[in-house]
């Protein structure tokens, strides 16, 4: 398990526990996080899950296939940090992962 914090754009936090092997997403729709929409279920087919990254975070979650990095163009405001919850799997190397949610989810 491991405990994840969404920043949203106000700055107000939300620290949460995840099972491993969900997904970010899975987790953050689970503990109602506001901001991650999570249109498409998790099936990698919008961005309505898209948030930023911590920088110092950036080195340990593997890098972003093909699929994620094309939809991630679609994303509110999209950045290197940018990336979709949903194809982000819960490990306990995850455990202290900060995550910024958009203004926006287009």
């Amino acid at each position: 398990m491991a405990r994840i914090t969404f920043i949203q754009p106000d700055g107000s936090a939300s620290t949460v526990e995840i099972p491993n092997g969900l997904t970010v997403m899975e987790g953050a729709i689970e503990n109602g996080i506001t901001g991650v929409i999570a249109q498409c279920g998790g099936s990698c087919s919008c961005s309505t899950c898209h948030c930023y990254v911590a920088p110092e975070w950036m080195g340990v979650l593997p890098p972003p296939e093909e699929e994620e990095t094309g939809l991630i163009e679609f994303a509110w405001e999209p950045r290197e940090e940018s990336r979709l919850t949903c194809q982000i799997r819960v490990t306990d190397a995850l455990d202290g992962l900060v995550l910024h949610v958009p203004a926006e989810q287009l």
